[in-house]
């Protein structure tokens, strides 16, 4: 009995409701850089980098949510000494994006974003030759893991084109065993610009 009241209520209101299913891909530029210190925050300068990878869409009426899988490249440009380095680091983050959608398929994003770094290169003090630096491999001190907070603006367009920007704010450290003390606070920051399209869709 319980079962055909369930069906006789809601199947009337899921048969009504708009529903669309999508699956996509999607790509675009990295502003990336790294939120470090106030002493410091000035040597860390915006790094371009690509990210790229795919999305899942579920959408009712105004609402939706949109897991991704994205290769992301970020890490910083940094100044030591009057010298120019680059921290280069990438992941594979997983946005769990909630969408509200206003008019004309603009909606606002936001959501948790869970990172797992696959390479990473940093500047290092040679002990050789103290007071010079050079690139490094310094994966083994970062965290295998990172947590941001993602913030956005999208636009579906007609013909399954997705436009989006949005940006992601670090909200753990990104280091283990930070490589000196001035970046053991320091956290992930990047502006991505998407553009995306929607490879199956069901429903509007």
């Amino acid at each position: 009995m319980k079962r055909l009241f369930f069906l006789l209520f809601f199947l009337p209101l899921l048969g009504s409701a708009q529903v669309q299913f999508a699956l996509g891909v999607k790509a675009g530029p990295n502003f990336a850089s790294i939120n470090a210190e106030d002493g410091v925050a000035g040597n860390f300068k915006n790094r371009t980098g690509f990210h790229g990878g795919a999305f899942a869409l579920v959408k009712l009426t105004k609402i939706g949510i949109q897991p991704e899988v994205i290769f992301s490249q970020q890490g910083s440009r940094v100044q030591i000494d009057g010298e120019n380095f680059e921290s280069n680091f990438s992941y594979v983050n997983i946005p769990i994006m909630l969408k509200l959608y206003t008019v004309a398929g603009i909606n606002l994003q936001a959501g948790p974003q869970f990172g797992f770094a696959t390479t990473a290169e940093a500047p290092i003090e040679d002990q050789l030759n103290p007071g010079t630096y050079r690139i490094q491999d310094v994966k083994d001190r970062l965290k295998g893991s990172d947590i941001t907070l993602g913030l956005g603006l999208g636009w579906d367009l007609p013909f399954g084109l997705t436009i989006d920007a949005r940006y992601n704010l670090g909200l753990s450290k990104i280091y283990d065993d930070a490589p000196d003390q001035q970046t053991q606070e320091a956290r992930n920051q990047v502006i991505q610009v998407s553009l995306g399209y929607k490879l199956i869709k069901f429903g509007k």
